[in-house]
């Protein structure tokens, strides 16, 4: 999709929430949010040679290193399939290594090398700007009782979950 097309798709989406279903469910509104900023998130991300896939492991591995895979699919709420490819073409582009450490010779840990340190200079400073962005106009109070609403969804979500998985036993 081109810039021109995610711009005018972006403006069909506000239309529709301001003008057709300004009471749509909430989640719907989220989604839609969320779409947005990862959008431009895969745009940025791009011009630098890099796939929204594969920022999602560098932001875990930028702050703990020598995970598993299966620990690095469970931070990032991704399957351990998924994991494999992205992990596999990170090795390709030089912004990771698996590694066997001598204390347990079944697992394997992933490590950023130079280079995948090296984006996050990069790449950090273009999310914070997205994140600025998307928060244009809004005060620090307004942001404020954002996150305090959607974590109370995330919580009450994984309560559902749990409390429904429990009663499927």
């Amino acid at each position: 999709m081109s810039n021109r097309q995610g711009a005018s798709e972006n403006q069909a989406i506000l239309r529709r929430w301001r003008d057709a279903v300004p009471n749509d469910r909430l989640a719907h509104l989220v989604r839609d949010a969320a779409r947005g900023l990862t959008r431009m998130m895969q745009i940025s991300l791009a011009r630098h040679n890099v796939s929204f896939g594969h920022w999602v492991f560098l932001r875990i591995l930028w702050e703990r290193e020598g995970l598993t895979q299966r620990e690095l699919s469970e931070e990032a709420g991704l399957m351990e399939p998924t994991t494999f490819s992205a992990l596999t073409a990170m090795e390709k582009f030089g912004y990771i290594e698996r590694r066997k450490l001598p204390h347990s010779r079944k697992n394997v840990y992933v490590f950023l090398t130079p280079e995948g340190r090296a984006l996050k200079e990069k790449l950090v400073p273009i999310a914070e700007h997205i994140n600025l962005v998307a928060v244009r106009g809004v005060t620090g109070a307004e942001v404020a009782t954002a996150r305090k609403v959607l974590l109370a969804i995330i919580e009450n979500m994984a309560r559902e979950e749990s409390e429904t998985t429990q009663q499927d036993d």
